[in-house]
């Protein structure tokens, strides 16, 4: 039942020995209650049975009894319980009562008390005795006898262990109460580490906090804080060496550049070199975009989380990154406007904040068709800056705008690329405290890639 659920199972521990103790305090009470029961009972018949014995007396030389009323007035009750008695000299000769009373099997002058079943079939409690009686020299034994059936004295067992009972069921139910609160309490902090852990993205790996933590919970949390640390030196290490590799291969490559476009502009008359130089070019230029794009990549993920502190124009930085793109939207015959709002001031890396809006941008212009149009369009919603970047390209599925995020995945093999714009434009957006989303545009052709950041006001 609480296989799954770590107060549930506490709850069950503690619980179980104290249901263990109320079941056995109520079977305690119950005994007591009929104990006290039976000897109230017991103690009536007697006294019962006492008032008639003392009434019987010789009367002209014979045995003789009258049945006061105040030796059946001791059982009155609301339970209407039925009274029995019998009296009886030797030689079986009733005197008084009914012959259907059973005795017990041995009877002396000292009282039996005994349980019988009446001929209806209901179970009486009885007392008997017998009571010697002289009279000139002659000696009689008469037996006495009352029974009373039982309603009384389970009413009376039922009346001494109900507030007893209750009290011990109230205790039980308070009890869980008040440990459900208090384990839910005491584990909210664990509910905080639980939150703390699964609110953060990929690239969040610092270590959790523990100061409000209770002891027992310290050394897990801090054993979890030594993974997330070697975790954070490898991820660390990986992105180092990205990064270096990436610095190490510009150099080489622009030095190749340069020497396949030297070859290319030598006079050279053999049409297979020449298109070997050609190859050569187009190979080396996307090996240095590819290096380029590695670098970026690899910046974007060693920046510290939404910390970046500066204030940036958004709208006269995406001015300046359309300026470096203009001509290559003219190469491609592409309309490249903008609507941009002043004012608008975000927060973060202004270096990768411009790398976010030209890779949306130029992975726009690649796409789009010549004669299509590219439009930037910037708005402030709240205590956010909305940036779109709105094509009439020929769009992305539904089922891959997602998984054109992932790294080197490219939706088109049509198109030269690195398959690396958008997932960078999505790490610079985490990493800075926003998001990005692709959407269709209203028109049905095309794709809108929208970028929501938070405004330089809203973070400070």
């Amino acid at each position: 039942m609480f296989s799954g659920s770590l107060r549930g199972r506490l709850l069950w521990w503690l619980l179980l020995p104290l249901a263990a103790f109320v079941s056995i305090s109520a079977v305690i009470s119950y005994r007591f209650a009929q104990t006290t029961a039976d000897v109230m009972q017991d103690n009536a018949l007697l006294s019962s049975m006492r008032i008639i014995g003392e009434d019987i007396d010789w009367d002209n030389g014979s045995v003789s009894i009258q049945i006061p009323p105040a030796a059946l007035e001791l059982f009155e009750s609301p339970e209407q319980d039925s009274v029995f008695y019998r009296v009886e000299a030797s030689g079986h000769r009733l005197l008084a009562g009914s012959p259907d009373l059973t005795l017990p099997t041995h009877v002396s002058d000292r009282p039996t008390l005994y349980s019988t079943r009446l001929g209806d079939g209901r179970e009486a409690r009885a007392v008997a005795y017998v009571r010697q009686l002289y009279d000139s020299g002659r000696t009689e034994e008469v037996i006495v006898a009352v029974a009373k059936t039982e309603g009384s004295r389970d009413a009376m067992v039922w009346r001494l262990l109900r507030p007893q009972l209750s009290s011990e069921v109230l205790t039980l139910v308070l009890a869980m109460v008040f440990v459900y609160l208090g384990l839910t309490f005491e584990l909210l902090p664990l509910m905080k580490v639980k939150d703390d852990v699964a609110d953060r993205n990929a690239s969040q790996l610092e270590p959790i906090r523990v100061a409000r933590l209770h002891v027992e919970l310290r050394p897990i949390v801090e054993a979890i804080n030594q993974c997330i640390a070697r975790m954070g030196q490898q991820a660390a290490t990986q992105r180092q060496f990205i990064s270096d590799a990436a610095h190490q291969l510009r150099t080489p490559l622009a030095l190749l550049a340069a020497q396949i476009q030297f070859a290319r502009q030598r006079d050279n008359r053999d049409a297979s070199l020449a298109e070997a130089l050609a190859g050569m070019h187009k190979s080396s230029r996307k090996l240095t975009t590819l290096t380029n794009k590695l670098l970026l990549l690899a910046q974007a993920e060693s920046a510290a989380p939404s910390n970046a502190r500066e204030r940036i124009d958004l709208s006269a930085l995406i001015a300046g990154v359309l300026e470096e793109l203009i001509a290559f939207a003219q190469s491609r015959e592409i309309d490249l406007g903008a609507e941009l709002e002043d004012g608008l001031y975000v927060t973060g890396d202004e270096a990768l904040t411009a790398a976010l809006v030209t890779n949306l941008v130029d992975n726009a212009l690649r796409y789009t068709q010549a004669g299509g149009h590219v439009t930037v369009h910037t708005q402030r919603r709240g205590d956010m800056a909305i940036v779109r970047v709105i094509d009439n390209g020929p769009g992305i599925r539904a089922e891959a705008r997602e998984r054109v995020f992932e790294r080197f995945y490219r939706a088109s093999g049509h198109v030269e690329g690195t398959g690396l714009g958008l997932p960078i434009v999505r790490e610079i957006a985490h990493r800075q405290g926003g998001t990005v989303r692709l959407e269709s545009n209203d028109g049905g052709a095309g794709l809108v890639a929208t970028v929501e950041m938070r405004l330089w006001m809203a973070a400070n």
